[in-house]
């Protein structure tokens, strides 16, 4: 089985474990505004649980939380930051950990209706060339349509850095039960591994969605580049998410997560997920440092991932 690379959590639900204040609409931004050790700490919790990745903390660095006139006069200072205190963290660590820049969806998670190709590349631009001077790899993360996907190729296409691409996957009753794996835009998975098998990308990942519909897509991706014949990473990093989000959940207040997806249940989830062919394994929001050492400790000792 292959080598695989454990994510780090969600940052937010640590944040706010950890004493900083995590309210709409800023969200994890107003870390980096209040308590930037905390962001830091964050990271480090995540490194010494077992990561080999850790995300920026530029998720919540758009508009559509800070504002257009904060994003204008403080969104580039407040990217570059987020990039430096991921790196501290990682060079701390005196281990070999990789720094993935977060690029989100620019107008709203959940949200493909909103996409506006006509702006996207004004926004991405800031966070790319903020960030650039911190990370090894580019993520574009929790992204609901194939165009956001091709948006965050075209803006990072000249750093010369590889980049990954995570959609988030409706995870209604339809699809927990079974029913063709699908993005929260309607588009097919099929659909986005074959646009990823062809964009570049060093990665195809599926994250912010329930753990239950998770596998299928990683089954239906490794079909695809199979039958494509590429060979690129596939990952997952579920959410803990309690009942139906909708198409607008993840911008609204603090949801509360499941009780039942201890660190040892999400653990299951992440062998099956390693078994249908993932080498990118972590958590978003709700799965925290606990969840992520189970996590590198079962799959350790199933001896499929580094070393920690």
């Amino acid at each position: 089985m292959s080598d695989i690379r454990i994510l780090d959590g969600g940052m937010s639900r640590e944040l706010q474990r950890l004493g900083a204040e995590l309210k709409q609409p800023e969200w994890s931004a107003l870390a980096l505004i209040n308590a930037p050790d905390i962001v830091r700490q964050v990271h480090a919790e995540f490194i010494e649980a077992g990561a080999d990745v850790v995300t920026t903390n530029s998720y919540a660095l758009v508009p559509f939380h800070i504002g257009e006139y904060r994003f204008d006069k403080e969104g580039a200072s407040l990217i570059a930051l987020s990039g430096r205190l991921a790196r501290e963290a990682a060079e701390a660590s005196k281990r070999n950990v990789t720094v993935v820049g977060s690029l989100p969806p620019i107008f709203g998670s959940y949200e493909p209706e909103n996409f506006d190709p006509s702006r996207v590349q004004d926004y991405l631009k800031v966070l790319v060339e903020n960030l650039q001077p911190h990370v090894d790899v580019w993520l574009g993360e929790t992204l609901s349509l194939i165009a956001e996907g091709e948006a965050v190729r075209q803006a990072v296409a000249e750093t010369g850095k590889p980049f990954w691409i995570s959609f988030t996957l409706n995870d209604e009753p339809a699809q927990v039960n079974g029913a063709e794996p699908k993005l929260r835009s309607g588009e097919t998975v099929r659909s986005a591994a074959e646009w990823a098998a062809g964009s570049g990308a060093a990665a195809l990942l599926f994250n912010c969605s329930k753990p239950e519909v998770m596998r299928a897509a990683v089954e239906t991706a490794s079909a695809v580049f199979k039958e494509k014949g590429v060979a690129l990473d596939i990952g997952v990093y579920a959410n803990a998410f309690e009942g139906e989000q909708g198409d607008s959940a993840a911008n609204e207040g603090l949801h509360g997560t499941r009780a039942d997806l201890t660190d040892d249940v999400y653990s299951r989830f992440a062998c099956s997920w390693a078994d249908a062919g993932a080498t990118l394994i972590g958590g978003c929001c709700g799965i925290g440092a606990a969840h992520i050492h189970t996590v590198a400790d079962t799959l350790r000792r199933r001896g499929t991932s580094r070393t920690i």
